[in-house]
């Protein structure tokens, strides 16, 4: 655990990583390989596998696609004739106990690293209960917790649970992913009151305010300061390269104390614009996986952009909106990149 808490705590940049598939809706494993490849490539330092861009209908036991999707991005990262080191596998768990437990231990048998430990699905249950819950998780597997937005499933968390969830031993980063600001502020909070924010390493998943999560030097009382050090983000399995340049240019901002120029911040604003584009932000995120999908395709990364669920799909003037940002903005893009490599990809 020591080493995955030490490579979280140095900032990464980590994609969700998207599902494959054919146009009969089966895995395309061919692309699914040259996926993870990609962002082996582009500099992730490590990829998110069954998480929400990989659609959580995977997880269901009739569709047959956990294991065998976990397995093909260890696979493929195993055989990468890489020289950095080897990007951390992390596996979405999702599910009440029983499910949480049985995937946990599946991604343990894999090799996983860590596990990202999602909320969705709990109906009712208590704050109390979910802290219990991500505890028995935890001997399994260290830990990323999952705030995860109300529009695509979440729940709202306060800081009683976060505070109680830093204390677990066994945590060893958080995603903060809804889409709030104030409710960001309270997981920092509750992660600095706990005493133990050099061993909890902060993630943002606010896909709507990357580049700002990862300047802010957050205060922390005493005259302490926290930094969220890296990303998980949907956002970042598309345009790869383009996001490990810009988290790079971040963490030397914010290490070397430096002032923030302008210049970055109508990045940062071009950066949301181009995510509510392609996120579908419009309405309410329902496009959000067909649209990172869109983006995939058009390089020539998937052939199209078919989901598990058929009435999953875009929505009204969603396409003209990814047309008009990546036409703004063609300094977010690493399609050069990509072409230049995708045949070596696909082999």
């Amino acid at each position: 655990m020591t080493s995955v808490r030490a490579r979280l705590a140095d900032g990464l940049v980590i994609p969700a990583h998207p599902l494959a598939l054919t146009a009969r809706r089966t895995l395309d494993e061919r692309r699914q390989r040259a996926l993870t490849r990609y962002y082996i490539d582009a500099g992730a330092g490590g990829v998110a596998v069954g998480v929400h861009t990989t659609q959580f209908a995977m997880h269901e036991p009739r569709r047959g696609l956990l294991r065998p999707v976990l397995e093909l991005a260890r696979d493929t990262v195993r055989d990468h004739p890489s020289r950095r080191a080897a990007p951390l596998l992390i596996a979405g768990v999702i599910g009440g106990r029983a499910q949480a437990r049985h995937e946990a231990t599946l991604a343990r048998t894999l090799g996983y690293d860590a596990v990202l430990l999602g909320f969705n699905g709990l109906g009712a249950t208590t704050d109390d209960a979910l802290v219990i819950h991500a505890r028995a998780i935890a001997e399994i597997l260290p830990v990323i917790g999952f705030y995860l937005q109300p529009s695509v499933g979440g729940r709202v968390l306060g800081y009683r649970f976060w505070r109680d969830f830093a204390e677990i031993p066994g945590v060893v980063a958080i995603k903060i992913a809804p889409f709030n600001r104030y409710a960001t502020q309270v997981v920092i909070r509750a992660v600095a009151d706990s005493g133990r924010e050099r061993e909890i390493a902060l993630y943002t998943g606010n896909d709507d305010h990357i580049v700002v999560d990862l300047l802010t030097r957050f205060p922390a009382g005493a005259g302490r300061s926290i930094q969220v050090v890296g990303g998980l983000l949907g956002h970042w399995a598309f345009w790869t390269r383009r996001a490990v340049e810009l988290h790079r240019r971040c963490h030397r901002i914010v290490t070397d104390r430096r002032a923030i120029p302008a210049q970055l911040l109508q990045l940062a604003a071009a950066t949301t614009d181009a995510n509510g584009a392609v996120f579908d932000a419009a309405h309410d995120f329902r496009g959000c996986i067909p649209g990172i999908h869109e983006i995939l395709r058009r390089q020539g990364l998937l052939a199209g952009t078919w989901c598990l669920d058929p009435a999953e799909g875009f929505s009204p003037g969603q396409m003209a909106e990814i047309d008009r940002v990546c036409a703004a903005y063609p300094g977010l893009t690493d399609d050069a990149f990509v072409a230049e490599r995708i045949d070596r990809w696909m082999r």
